[in-house]
């Protein structure tokens, strides 16, 4: 299940609109457009990131982009309940049973080690494999956040340019009185929106990009430690345990009130039942 970070947008949006009103209500909105300052600084900024990247790099964009809104809904506390669950149904009935389990889990990087683990892989091997695969993964996340780090530190730098820039060409025609206001809005409004676009839009992406992959990878490392828990047998309130030590205190809060749902729903159906 996919879910929209809601916080991503709206901060844009807030952030954007109260800059905006911000120079409504002291002055022109439209002295605060600049085709040419745009030009500089994004078109600039867009050069410099193929100089700096290759081609399937930056195809990446896209998808990546897409990760720092819409992310999938990987519950720490689901995890740990379906663990438990494979658990009680590996020590009743073997690992063979567990099959059954494969379709109905999405996660392509729990489903391979589960099937590692049926197949009787030797634990050695299975946390190389699953290893070399977090690596791999750790790797293209680092170059989605690389890419947004390093667009945003162009972006500035070619509003620098871009104030240079107007600076010359008002230099230029010093004895042109009106060449001086053109010239001096392409120097200044260029590191305004260098300034912007890096510190509204992209170095935030790339700090949301971190913090998922972070969670991403912590959830993968808890997996691949369950799986091998799993595999050796370990009796389901040991592996409930173990996962639970993952667990900062908020998680735990939140297993022990997910915990006690079950229990309530129950006394309330006895009293349904009794009355």
């Amino acid at each position: 299940m996919k879910n929209f970070d809601i916080l991503s947008v709206l901060g844009i949006v807030i952030g954007g609109t109260l800059v905006t009103l911000s120079i409504v209500f002291e002055g022109d909105l439209r002295a605060f457009w600049n085709p040419a300052g745009l030009m500089i600084t994004v078109g600039g900024s867009l050069g410099a990131m193929l100089v700096s990247f290759r081609l399937d790099e930056i195809k990446t964009v896209a998808g990546v982009t897409r990760k720092a809104f819409v992310r999938k809904d990987e519950s720490i506390i689901d995890l740990h309940s379906r663990f438990v669950d494979l658990a009680q149904k590996a020590r009743r009935e073997g690992l063979l049973v567990l099959e059954d389990e494969l379709e109905e889990i999405e996660d392509d990087f729990f489903r391979n080690g589960l099937q590692m683990v049926i197949d009787g892989f030797e634990p050695d091997n299975i946390r190389s494999i699953l290893n070399a695969e977090l690596t791999s993964l750790e790797g293209r996340h680092e170059l989605g956040q690389g890419l947004y780090r390093t667009w945003g530190g162009l972006t500035p730098a070619f509003g620098m340019i871009g104030t240079l820039i107007g600076l010359v060409l008002m230099l230029a025609d010093l004895d042109d009185p009106s060449a001086i206001g053109p010239g001096m809005a392409v120097a200044l409004l260029t590191t305004l929106y260098g300034s912007l676009i890096a510190n509204l839009i992209l170095l935030p992406i790339a700090n949301k990009l971190t913090i998922y992959s972070n969670e991403e990878i912590r959830l993968k490392e808890i997996i691949v430690e369950a799986l091998l828990a799993l595999q050796s047998g370990i009796n389901p309130r040991l592996l409930q345990e173990q996962i639970k030590s993952y667990f900062s205190p908020e998680e735990k809060k939140m297993l022990e009130e997910a915990n006690k749902q079950p229990e309530d729903s129950d006394e309330a159906e006895e009293v349904l039942t009794n009355a």
